[in-house]
């Protein structure tokens, strides 16, 4: 133990020496590494030797060795704390650096329109439910009235694991979950990241965001749905964008409709964008089917409902004039910082 004792006395004269000539934390740093650092430490290799010892000799040196740690760690504390509060700036800014501008942070277009949205159906009534991005085919295929030889559960659009799972294709799945563990009446809103084998182009990707909506009670009909959506789209664009309903086909929803916009890019008169249609699919929607309300438990004799699904991309392109969807997702900065 008197070995032990003089490699501490030692370790520690070196120590304070050290210390005291410490200036700037770039030093401080340096001391603590010399001292305490993982690998060449000294106090680090005292501690190695535990093994080499005899086990009555253990414990005493173990403590001597932590009680010398700890102690170097009050003082390295002590001393960055007293170059915080120096009332020498030298002492710990560094002026020879260049100096450099610091941009200011800003939201991502994409979550700039989420919140808007969600603030938005908020003020109706509407409350965010999550759920995971990994389902069963029940909730994202069964539960929603899609039968097992339905296209869209072709492998060709879905992302099947393993395990038999699936990468979810919409967040309907949530509104399925929601509405199984809730009574109605229900408002609820589902955004977050869908994925589907789609050929990726400007209007189209394999991984993008959505937001579903769903509403149920006794006295729902479908003016509600479109008088809601129109509203919607206001709060986002603005009276000037034209839209219009026109009949879909969606297995969960009867009758099903989607809401269009008039293509910003071209005024409607065709492009490559909008497909020479001059028309842009914005928000499948309809009244849920009652298959779909009586899986989840309830009688759809008594309670009714809506539902529309919102590609989030889609809408950040006409709000900001984007003609490509990719250009969302590139983490270009000449791109982004425009907004």
């Amino acid at each position: 133990m008197n070995e032990l004792n003089d490699q501490i006395n030692q370790i520690k004269n070196q120590f304070f020496d050290q210390l005291q000539e410490t200036r700037t934390e770039a030093e401080l740093f340096q001391v603590e590494k010399n001292f305490l650092g993982k690998k060449s430490g000294p106090v680090t290799q005292l501690l190695k030797k535990l093994s080499e010892l005899p086990p009555e000799e253990r414990p005493k040196w173990g403590q001597s060795v932590n009680e010398l740690k700890k102690l170097l760690e009050l003082e390295l504390a002590q001393k960055r704390q007293n170059l915080v509060n120096t009332d020498e700036p030298q002492l710990w800014w560094d002026y020879t650096l260049d100096k450099f501008a610091v941009g200011r942070g800003h939201w991502h277009p994409i979550s700039l329109v989420l919140k808007d949205m969600v603030n938005f159906f908020a003020s109706m009534g509407f409350e965010v439910a999550q759920g995971p991005e990994v389902e069963t085919e029940f909730y994202n295929f069964d539960a929603l009235n899609i039968p097992s030889n339905h296209p869209a559960r072709d492998v060709w659009d879905t992302f099947y694991l393993k395990t038999g799972e699936v990468l979810r294709t919409h967040t309907s799945s949530v509104q399925i979950r929601t509405l199984m563990q809730r009574t109605p009446p229900l408002r609820v809103i589902s955004p977050g990241r869908c994925f589907r084998y789609e050929e990726v182009d400007a209007t189209h990707l394999a991984v993008f965001n959505q937001m579903e909506g769903l509403m149920i009670d006794k006295n729902i009909c479908l003016s509600d749905l479109k008088g809601i959506l129109h509203k919607a789209i206001e709060f986002i664009f603005g009276n000037s964008l034209k839209t219009r309903f026109r009949p879909a086909f969606y297995p969960f929803v009867e009758p099903g409709l989607d809401l269009d916009c008039q293509c910003i890019f071209c005024g409607g008169s065709g492009c490559s964008v909008c497909k020479q249609t001059g028309w842009i699919e914005l928000i499948p929607c309809g009244m849920v089917h009652p298959n779909v309300i009586r899986n989840c438990g309830h009688d759809p004799e008594v309670y009714r409902g809506f539902a529309f699904g919102m590609g989030f991309d889609r809408i950040v392109m006409l709000r900001y004039g984007i003609n490509d969807m990719r250009l969302l997702y590139k983490g270009d900065l000449n791109v982004l910082s425009q907004f």
